[in-house]
């Protein structure tokens, strides 16, 4: 773990390839709208926290906004500064812990996507993380993530092997599933993703299999958190199109502003 313990050692293994990180992700932005929308609002040095290759953060400077890049992850990191270099952009690019920022700055808007407030696993880490984002956003800042809705379908699925979706890579077809295992005590969900590797003649060629274990959040538990630690919540989407969230709701965005 790191000194904070929000990431299992084996939590990296979904990031240790950052090209097939972007094969699978770097396409999918549904985050920008609304984060433009808010970004244009709060002018100022944006930070992205954990941000990955710069999937979102290359885009929006792209847009003509000033990004701070932070992750934990110095080979994405390294892969995000090829990037934004090859794309023409200006972005800071920061190895931190988000539980222990020191970037001696404050920003009018800090967000972080894809979930990543579910890679804080431990009530410890969660408070660390908050704290640090409080510390560094302006007075009535915005802070917006979001994070997997704890419904039953989510989290009560049987420890097999489901198959999630299938992608092109080059001249190979690849078969992605996944394997989950939920434990109620700690809202942790381990997962085993498997991605298998096939020709044109649909033989297997080759398997890679990687796990992650992300901690779940009940909407009631997230705003007496976000209380504790001076935030209040603006509004809870189920999508970034900005949909109220439902009980049948599978993701969580929140916009809250620091009020203190």
């Amino acid at each position: 773990m790191t000194k904070k313990g929000y990431l299992l050692v084996n939590n990296f293994e979904e990031y240790d390839d950052p090209e097939l990180y972007d094969k699978e992700n770097e396409s999918y932005l549904p985050e920008l709208p609304l984060l433009i929308k808010w970004v244009s609002e709060k002018p100022g040095t944006i930070i992205d926290l954990a941000c990955g290759t710069g999937r979102v953060t290359i885009p929006l400077a792209e847009e003509g906004f000033q990004v701070v890049g932070v992750d934990v992850h110095k080979g994405m990191l390294e892969a995000a500064q090829k990037k934004s270099s090859s794309a023409g952009v200006d972005i800071e690019w920061l190895a931190e812990d988000c539980t222990d920022l020191n970037l001696g700055m404050k920003s009018p808007l800090i967000y972080t996507v894809g979930n990543s407030f579910q890679h804080f696993l431990t009530n410890e880490a969660q408070d660390e993380l908050l704290r640090s984002v409080n510390r560094h956003l302006e007075d009535e800042g915005i802070l917006i993530f979001n994070t997997r809705f704890p419904g039953a379908e989510e989290l009560l699925q049987p420890p097999v092997e489901e198959y999630w979706r299938s992608y092109q890579d080059g001249e190979l077809t690849v078969d992605v599933s996944t394997i989950s295992r939920y434990d109620a005590l700690e809202q942790i969900q381990h997962y085993t993703t498997i991605r298998k590797y096939k020709d044109r003649q649909a033989e297997l060629v080759d398997e890679k299999r990687t796990n992650i274990s992300l901690r779940y959040v009940y909407p009631k538990e997230m705003e007496r958190l976000l209380d504790l630690h001076g935030f209040k919540v603006l509004n809870v989407y189920e999508d970034w199109k900005e949909t109220p969230v439902k009980n049948e709701s599978y993701e969580m965005i929140y916009v809250c502003r620091k009020i203190r």
